[in-house]
């Protein structure tokens, strides 16, 4: 697949949901819980990030760190449901996109157990905040439907461009994620 191709499709997949980053589009959930990891910036750079530092890693980690990052921020969304809020929720948020974006950039490689460890403690930060996020009327079940199934379908597209692309682009994966590590920056920044 060429990165022509690749560009073209990520850009397919992106564009519906642009559209539906704007509240006002159903009440049902499903259409808020996929638009939310999508719409905001700090959720999309985190979970693109997972899936592109997944992609570097050897062994069980490959799906180990995006399983982990699924399965604790719907435990953390249910919390935020519960009305659980945390301390310092938006710059653990924004701290995650620095240090996933770090992480890519400098394409480490820590033991299995601290890199899973760090993906579950942002993976947290990101789930509190879609569960307190819930929209009035809308069915908590559905919301989470759809922000799950963004979050894997963010880590599936992170994962695939570094598997797809040849090993001589590398160096732009690196770059993604320092621009991802800079904007995690400038929001804690902010």
């Amino acid at each position: 697949m060429t990165l022509k191709r690749i560009l073209g499709a990520m850009a397919l997949l992106l564009t519906p949901a642009i559209a539906f980053a704007h509240p006002g589009h159903g009440d049902n959930g499903l259409i808020a819980g996929v638009s939310h990891p999508v719409g905001g910036l700090d959720h999309l750079l985190a979970m693109v990030a997972v899936g592109l530092w997944a992609a570097q890693q050897k062994g069980a980690a490959r799906w180990a760190l995006p399983c982990t990052f699924v399965g604790i921020m719907l435990i953390g969304g249910l919390l935020g449901f519960e009305g659980l809020n945390l301390p310092a929720l938006e710059s653990g948020i924004a701290a995650s996109v620095l240090a996933l974006g770090l992480a890519v950039a400098l394409a480490v490689r820590p033991p299995l157990s601290l890199a899973v460890a760090a993906t579950a403690l942002f993976a947290l930060f990101h789930g509190v905040a879609h569960g307190l996020e819930l929209p009035q009327m809308s069915s908590p079940w559905a919301y989470a439907a759809g922000f799950v199934a963004a979050t894997a379908a963010l880590h599936g597209l992170g994962y695939a461009v570094v598997r797809v692309l040849p090993q001589a682009a590398a160096p732009l994966v690196r770059l993604a994620g320092a621009a991802s590590a800079a904007t995690g920056a400038w929001l804690l920044a902010g």
